[in-house]
């Protein structure tokens, strides 16, 4: 199926790996231009050179959590490509600990980056002008903590909701203008950031089987399998999906 990529120009933060770079791969394989963006210059670099020989493509350095890096982001989009066609926001997951154990400077950090830097690198898209039928989409990938609180990771349990709730707001306010906003909640996939929380256990293998065993599919997603989904959500083939939270997870959470 065409999406309807080809010559749209798309952000995507977080795309020094894990799901941002998947989908970041995705994106260009069908066409799109983008502009991929991390807080490491090296690193979002070596990025760059992952994606599909021929992609245009731009690499920028850029924290979430520094109030000028939507306007930066967008600049570059709009001098390199000359239009700006939506974003795929993805932030690192936040400090992993029990409630008791964080403190409020991890608290407040996570709060700047993982949650008002998601916010507004959305607002600042679907702030951009537009044509109502030419669309803006924003894809906020955020967790399965959304719906259900995972063990260990108090930070992303009280926050990612709350996001969520605020990304279907913004579906809500920019849907009149075209502005489409939907929410992504990844699993178990195996990204290093999971393999990290396994092995914070004490004993990978056997939290990986633990958790395997609790997914229907029985195994843990790849990050390539996320990234088609991110993409097809952000295409223009979505065109009448809005304001909705969408589990990437292969059947693990119970919740419709």
């Amino acid at each position: 199926m065409d999406c309807g990529l080809n010559g749209r120009t798309y952000i995507v933060t977080g795309a020094s790996g894990g799901l941002g770079l998947a989908t970041a791969k995705v994106l260009a394989a069908d066409g799109a231009d983008l502009v991929i963006a991390s807080r490491d210059q090296e690193r979002i670099a070596a990025a760059a050179e992952q994606l599909p020989t021929g992609a245009n493509v731009r690499a920028v350095a850029a924290d979430l959590a520094d109030p000028q890096t939507p306007a930066r982001l967008i600049a570059v989009a709009e001098e390199s490509f000359g239009r700006l066609d939506g974003a795929v926001v993805s932030v690192g997951g936040p400090p992993a600990g029990k409630l008791g154990d964080t403190t409020e400077e991890q608290w407040r950090a996570a709060f700047d980056s993982v949650f008002l830097g998601g916010l507004r690198m959305a607002r600042a898209v679907l702030d951009e002008p537009f044509e109502p039928e030419a669309q803006m989409a924003v894809t906020m990938v955020l967790s399965s903590s959304v719906k259900s609180p995972i063990p260990g990771l108090a930070i992303s349990n009280g926050l990612r909701p709350g996001l969520a709730m605020a990304a279907k707001t913004l579906a809500d306010e920019y849907g009149p203008r075209g502005g489409r906003v939907n929410v992504l909640l990844p699993g178990r996939i195996d990204t290093d950031r999971v393999r990290s929380l396994d092995a914070g256990s004490g004993d990978a293998e056997a939290t990986r089987a633990k958790n395997e065993g609790a997914i229907p599919l029985g195994r843990y997603g790849t990050p390539e399998e996320f990234g088609r989904v991110a993409a097809f959500v952000t295409s223009p083939a979505a065109s009448y999906l809005s304001g909705i939270a969408i589990p990437v997870d292969g059947g693990f959470l119970r919740a419709l």
